[in-house]
């Protein structure tokens, strides 16, 4: 992995007048940029959940046949980037498990880490697993829960108090939607209301192209529980450190989204205005790869004074491609995501804005693209601290080795990249980013510092 990997994307809805499957479809696509590995929906009808699901985009898995067949009063819906487990069929989300209560539906957004420990638990109890993926541990733990407690909520509960990492939950039974966000909020989790209809999403954008009117966010710890149109809010579980991860505003989310207070647009301006300040360079214009380098090059354009222009053309249209991994095939990616516009850069001092370096192969790709287009120089600044740590909790960060920063000084990376200079967002500018959050901030893949154990993985890695 040369570059960052988006996260997961949930979707839910209780409407019992609409089409709700056919509403989480646009809401998934709405939420495409979280995961494009796979896609599904589940529905409620008549006490029985009915699914489809498959790798691939939202639209290449759903088509008016298949939707047709997804009729309900209230769905939930997935599309995913796998973080732990593969990406084979069996792993797409919604998981829907049979058990003597009924039938459960879930969707999960995160990652668990203490998964191997409750997994083997579970399999000493005599549990058999279908798939690789951590959200079914989830499910059989809320399944083993209800058999003992008085409804699906409280087995929700008893299993939230057992999970240590990330997670945003959509569960769906026989009688109830249920949305559920970990006590350290490290995924984003909002509520929306559209007429009679109450909804569930990963991020505000997916509200938005359903008319959905934004409610408020989940709060970290919170459940929510909607039976027969009527919400009921569970905040036992609140009240602790928040931890929502940093690189929803830098990179995962849409810049549209507006999460825990704050629009995400504007942070990655400040991001940018804030690299203008810490790191100024004397150039002639100032362009951002697409798509979270762009609000930052913005930023850092306002603030120096140097002006912005469009530098790389996206091809968004790009199919999954299976080709053998060779210098060759990597670099024809690169260039058919992206191309430069020569005759903005050519003989031209740029500054190229991006959100991340992991490994440096991609961004020594970019660099080398705008010099063979006739860039005179090429200074890089990256709108977030170097990474020197990998991340437990959903985003996928390779182990401390593969890491670029762990074995080369900011000069000798940039050198590497063949950049004239290089500048990473300093730590204390980050934490500036997002003044008016809700929450407060995980950077361990910066610092180190987890908000939750991980001394095992650590091991392990």
């Amino acid at each position: 992995m040369s570059k960052l990997h988006e996260e997961c994307g949930v979707f839910g809805i209780w409407d019992p007048e609409g089409n709700p499957a056919n509403t989480t479809y646009y809401g998934l696509v709405a939420l495409q940029h979280r995961g494009q590995e796979g896609a599904g929906i589940a529905v409620n009808r008549d006490r029985e959940i009915y699914q489809y699901k498959d790798t691939g985009l939202a639209n290449e898995v759903f088509n008016e046949e298949n939707l047709s067949k997804l009729k309900g009063r209230m769905a939930i819906g997935h599309v995913r980037y796998s973080t732990a487990g593969g990406s084979a069929r069996e792993n797409v989300q919604p998981l829907v498990l049979r058990y003597i209560k009924g039938t459960l539906a879930i969707s999960h957004n995160g990652n668990i880490t203490n998964t191997a420990q409750l997994k083997k638990e579970l399999e000493h109890n005599g549990a058999i697993f279908q798939t690789t993926a951590d959200t079914e541990v989830i499910a059989y733990l809320i399944a083993r829960e209800r058999i003992s407690c008085g409804s699906i909520e409280a087995a929700v509960k008893n299993t939230m108090k057992k999970l240590k990492g990330a997670f945003t939950l959509l569960v769906m039974s026989p009688n109830k939607l249920i949305a559920a966000r970990d006590p350290w909020g490290f995924r984003p989790l909002c509520i929306g209301k559209r007429d009679k209809a109450i909804v569930f999403s990963s991020e505000t954008c997916a509200l938005d192209s359903i008319d959905a009117e934004f409610v408020r966010d989940v709060k970290p710890g919170e459940i929510i529980t909607i039976e027969d149109g009527e919400m009921r809010c569970d905040t036992e579980l609140c009240g602790g450190k928040s931890s929502l991860c940093i690189f929803e505003h830098i990179y995962f989310a849409r810049p549209d989204s507006f999460i825990d207070g704050e629009v995400v647009h504007e942070c990655r301006k400040r991001a940018g205005a804030f690299l203008a300040q810490q790191a100024p360079v004397d150039a002639d214009i100032v362009i951002g790869v697409p798509d979270s380098g762009l609000s930052a090059a913005q930023g850092y354009a306002e603030y120096s004074g140097i002006p912005e222009d469009t530098g790389f053309i996206k091809n968004k249209y790009i199919a999954r491609t299976f080709i053998k991994p060779t210098q060759d095939s990597r670099e024809t990616a690169v260039k058919m995501k992206l191309n430069v516009l020569k005759s903005v850069v050519n003989g031209k001092r740029v500054i190229m804005v991006d959100d991340s370096i992991v490994r440096g192969t991609t961004s020594g790709r970019i660099v080398k693209m705008l010099r063979d287009a006739g860039a005179k120089e090429v200074h890089v600044r990256i709108s977030s601290p170097a990474f020197t740590w990998p991340c437990f909790f959903g985003v996928d960060i390779p182990n401390r080795s593969q890491l670029i920063a762990n074995s080369h000084s900011v000069e000798e990376t940039a050198k590497i990249i063949n950049a004239d200079s290089l500048e990473y967002l300093s730590l204390e500018n980050l934490h500036k980013i997002a003044p008016a959050s809700n929450l407060d901030f995980c950077d361990a893949c910066f610092t180190g510092n987890y908000p939750v154990d991980v001394e095992h993985l650590l091991k392990e890695d």
